[in-house]
Parts: C-alpha cells; structure tokens; sequence
C-alpha cells in the first residue's frame, strides 16, 4: 500500500450503539474493543503502515466515575491480552497522551505493552489515551522553550519540524486520513497539528458495528481524492 500510510480513527458511538440495542454503555465500549481488535489486525494484513485511534480524550474525564473507570479497566485489560497477542503478528503498540496522571497499575501495562512490541516492525497501533490536540502542542511548546532556555536550541531555528519533533508523534508521518464514525462531523480536539491536510471520510455508522469492509471503503474513496497540499 504505497499511497496510503497511515489512518486515524475517531472511534466514535459505543455509547449510542449500546442504547439502541438496550445494553449498558459499558458493554458497548467492550463491543467497541473487540471491533478494534480486528481492525487492527485487518490493518496489518493489508499493509497499512500507522493507525492511531481516539480511545480517551482528556475531556472524557468528565464522564461518569463510573463509565471512566469501566474504560480504565477496559484498556488496561485489553492491553494485558492485546499485547501477547500482536506481539506474534509483528504489531508494535504505542500510547499517546499524558499517562502520568493514569492509575499505577494501568501505566505498567501501557509501559508492558510497549515494551514487548517496540522492536516490530509491522503496524504501528497508536492509542491516543487521555490525549488532547491542544494539550500536546503544549506540551511541544514548553519543551522547545526549555531547550532555548537551557541554549540546546536558538529561537531561530525553530521551524515545522522542530514542532513535529515534540510530539507525541514524533517520528511518524501525518495521517493521510481520518475517518469519524458514527456520523458526528468534528475532529474533537484529535492531531490538530498532524491532520492539517488528512483527508477527511465521516461514517454514519456506530464504531461498534465499523467493519473491515467498511475501512477497504474508505480507502478506496481516499484513493479517489487529488491531493494538492495547497498547490494547484
């Protein structure tokens, strides 16, 4: 797959999913996980070098203790299986966002999951978890300025990359899409920096019930696009 590297997901509708079918909103994040799990391995299979998924923003903690301490435990368990599991597929998994402010026992398996998968070199799962657009070029800032404060940079100097260099994606290239489900049609605070010219595919369509058929779609309209990156 040469045109195409990397795809993001807004993994929208677990919650809808789960009131229209009568079930609990915990067992439409769990149905949502399990839609993930074949994604990505779907993903691997036909190439795709990068995929980042929105599992967590920084304003989902204003949800209920009760709803975000069912994602904590789902993430964390999810993490413990996923990993052995990919780890035999060549999938290397990485977690964007502020994990400092996780429970102990979530970060270890984050830091395990990473660890055991960092020298594969097929897919690239990213999870954005307890991630914010706006938080991360923050971030990026407050680093740049202690590089020029500690003389490791000149103001300068400072270019796009240097920018690119303090994120969580570092490293990675731009998504050349993004796809939303659940026919929402915002990008809710997810890659500012990054998706500035990402093609854009919204979905009408709950995360739980996204397939694999549903993604070849959205590539094969992707491949459908020109992409100008601003020239003619």
């Amino acid at each position: 797959m040469e045109d195409i590297n990397h795809i993001a997901i807004i993994m929208d509708g677990n919650r809808r999913w789960a009131k229209e079918k009568g079930l609990n909103t915990k067992q439409g994040h769990k149905q949502g996980a399990n839609t993930l799990e074949k994604i990505v391995r779907y993903a691997n299979k036909i190439g795709l070098k990068y995929l980042t998924v929105y599992a967590f923003s920084t304003e989902n903690w204003k949800r209920t203790k009760e709803e975000v301490g069912a994602l904590m435990l789902l993430l964390k368990n999810y993490l413990d299986d996923f990993a052995k599991k990919v780890d035999t597929e060549n999938i290397k998994i990485n977690v964007l966002g502020d994990i400092k402010q996780l429970d102990k026992s979530l970060q270890k398996s984050i830091v395990s999951a990473m660890e055991r998968t960092k020298q594969n070199t097929g897919l690239t799962f990213n999870i954005a978890f307890n991630y914010g657009g706006r938080a991360e070029i923050v971030k990026a800032v407050k680093e740049i300025a202690n590089e020029i404060k500690t003389n490791e940079l000149k103001v300068e100097n400072i270019d796009e990359e240097t920018i690119s260099n303090h994120l969580y994606t570092k490293k990675q290239p731009d998504p050349d899409l993004l796809i939303r489900t659940s026919g929402e049609l915002r990008t809710s605070n997810f890659l500012p920096w990054q998706i500035v010219y990402s093609e854009f595919y919204f979905i009408d369509k709950n995360w739980p019930d996204f397939t694999e058929e549903d993604l070849d779609l959205a590539i094969e309209e992707f491949k459908r696009r020109s992409r100008k990156f601003g020239g003619k």
